[in-house]
């Protein structure tokens, strides 16, 4: 059942920011409402009201709404004009196609002094004998009936013609309710009808009060355990099917079943549409398979390549600045906040908007370095990954310095040169230049030139010659 309620007249009050107190204008048409309500008492300053194609049954709550101008009630179950006399500047009113068959209930609209333009066409009443005269007559100040205008002469005639004219009227209203007074007893009695072939049909349904029907126990015992993952599908397919050919009958035999149009008819094929809605919408969830998870990493700890997304992508191998770029082409105008990176010394993954994206790096980098960027015109993710460098060892240098060196000993300056740069590169053995080293070999030297006066000849040599002029060595 629709019902009036204060979010629905929110949703439907966009165009005045959602504030209902001061709504002009109110569009409620093609909610399945059953009753009109609440209306009055939190928009009271309503001038337009549209309330078509509902289920409306009686005219209630308006009579406070003392701007209301025009009142569209079209497609409805209303049989009888009444409550309105409060709309004291109400101008149009519009009954199309509902069920009013008291025809003498537009009296009440003689107080709507303002009241210009009527619509009743598509009722009962408007099938009466003398039904139009007998509006005119009645509704002095409309202007027009039924969309055609009411001219002077026309009333004149009707005004004439009243008592006999409102005679009539009143002979076929008498025949109406009783007609009316049929069709409520005969609705009364098929509800009834419905509701015990229901109960049958639901006693006889297997497992009902809770216990398991004798054919499912059979098909489920122990002699047939082998075979009751096979058997049991089986069974709930078959029962599926049933279910759905019987649903697929009652339904083209209710649509093909003929019916009057009465107000009880339409609730009727509101409550079989809700019904059907229903069943489908149980059929669509029990179809819908949870499907498993996606595997991203196997139990081996291999990780797989995954676009479950379906987003192009480009992978790069950037050489001069020693890293790896990836450009995924997600979605121009989706929010960033709807995308997660998780960068992995081996692979990258992107969940976006919950599906994952996962690349395996054909280098290792660097997750704590690596960055990820969005693009401002094409939306772009952009995540830039520095590749893990190569780690040099002392021993590695040595050897290479070795073989550098070992044909080129007599170059004493050159090889020196060379053994110092590459000396300084291992910082395990010199971390600053080695002063101390280069002040041994100036000692060593100069310990080598005092050693020759060992080999010279001393002053008991036959052949020394001691020269004065000549300064002592020290």
């Amino acid at each position: 059942m629709g019902r009036i309620t204060e979010d629905l007249i929110r949703r439907n009050a966009e165009h005045n920011d959602c504030v209902i107190f001061s709504l002009e204008e109110l569009s409620l048409h093609q909610q399945e409402i059953e009753r009109l309500e609440h209306i009055d008492k939190w928009c009271r300053d309503l001038k337009i009201l549209y309330l078509q194609n509902n289920l409306i049954g009686k005219i209630e709550n308006v009579s406070k709404l003392k701007k209301l101008e025009y009142l569209n009630l079209a497609l409805n179950n209303i049989e009888k004009i009444e409550n309105l006399e409060g709309c004291e500047v109400l101008t149009k009113l519009d009954l199309t196609v509902n069920f009013i068959g008291e025809l003498s209930s537009i009296k009440t609209l003689t107080y709507n002094i303002h009241l210009k333009e009527l619509f009743l066409m598509g009722n009962p009443c408007a099938d009466f004998s003398g039904y139009r005269q007998f509006v005119v007559a009645t509704l002095q100040q409309l202007k027009w009936l039924d969309g055609k205008e009411i001219d002077r002469s026309e009333r004149i005639q009707a005004l004439q013609n009243y008592p006999v004219v409102e005679e009539q009227i009143r002979e076929q209203e008498k025949a109406y309710h009783l007609k009316r007074a049929r069709e409520k007893e005969e609705a009364l009695r098929k509800l009834a009808e419905e509701g015990e072939n229901a109960d049958k049909q639901r006693k006889s349904n297997p497992g009902f009060d809770g216990r398991p029907s004798a054919d499912i126990h059979v098909a489920l015992s122990p002699s047939s355990e082998s075979k009751d993952h096979i058997q049991a599908p089986k069974i709930q397919e078959e029962a599926h099917n049933t279910k759905k050919s019987n649903g697929s009958e009652d339904d083209l035999e209710f649509w093909n079943k003929p019916s009057l149009f009465t107000p009880e008819s339409r609730l009727e094929t509101l409550r079989h549409m809700e019904k059907q809605r229903k069943e489908q919408e149980k059929l669509s969830e029990k179809k819908k398979e949870v499907k498993p998870p996606r595997t991203l990493v196997t139990e081996s700890g291999k990780a797989l390549n995954v676009n479950e997304p379906k987003l192009d992508f480009l992978l790069k191998d950037d050489e001069k600045h020693n890293q790896i770029i990836l450009d995924l082409a997600v979605y121009r105008y989706m929010d960033t906040s709807l995308i997660e990176v998780d960068v992995q010394p081996m692979y990258v993954r992107v969940m976006v908007k919950g599906k994952p994206f996962q690349l395996v790096l054909p280098a290792e980098v660097k997750p704590d370095s690596s960055s990820a960027k969005r693009s401002q015109t094409t939306g772009h993710l952009v995540i830039y990954m520095p590749k893990v460098e190569e780690v040099i060892t002392g021993s590695h240098q040595t050897t290479k310095f070795v073989k550098t060196t070992s044909d080129g000993r007599r170059k004493d300056t050159p090889t020196r040169r060379k053994q110092v740069e590459k000396l300084e590169v291992d910082p395990t053995k010199y971390s600053f230049p080695d002063v101390t080293s280069i002040v041994q070999e100036k000692k060593h030297t100069s310990r080598r030139l005092g050693s020759e006066p060992q080999i010279a000849p001393n002053e008991e040599d036959p052949d020394f010659e001691d020269n004065p002029e000549v300064p002592p060595l020290m």
